[in-house]
């Protein structure tokens, strides 16, 4: 069986314009109303998960970022690496979520 995804995020130029588009797009709710105008979404159904939209900071290009939970988060950056991918950042500590570790895809 696979490993699920449990969140995303997805960064642009202008966050607001990517919030309104995704909330008229798929009904999702989407609440940016925090001190880091980071827009928590709600994607709701059954089996939705959660996600986060926001603009991207400085001369960032868009992107979007794909969480996906692991039993063994070491072994799986070990995968990673053996496909031609990368750690760019150590597992960090995350609160509620554990620990994760961006990776780019090869």
């Amino acid at each position: 069986m696979g490993q699920p995804v449990v969140h995303f995020e997805i960064a642009g130029k202008d966050g607001k314009k990517l919030e309104d588009f995704y909330a008229r797009m798929f009904d999702w709710k989407i609440d940016a109303n925090n001190p880091m105008n980071y827009g928590a979404v709600e994607t709701g159904g059954e089996g939705g998960i959660e996600g986060g939209i926001f603009t991207a900071q400085g001369d960032t290009p868009p992107y979007l970022t794909i969480y996906v939970q692991v039993p063994d988060l070491q072994a799986y950056l070990d995968k990673a690496e053996g496909l031609g991918g990368k750690t760019v950042v150590p597992p960090t500590p995350y609160p509620q979520r554990r620990r994760f570790c961006p990776f780019p895809r090869p």
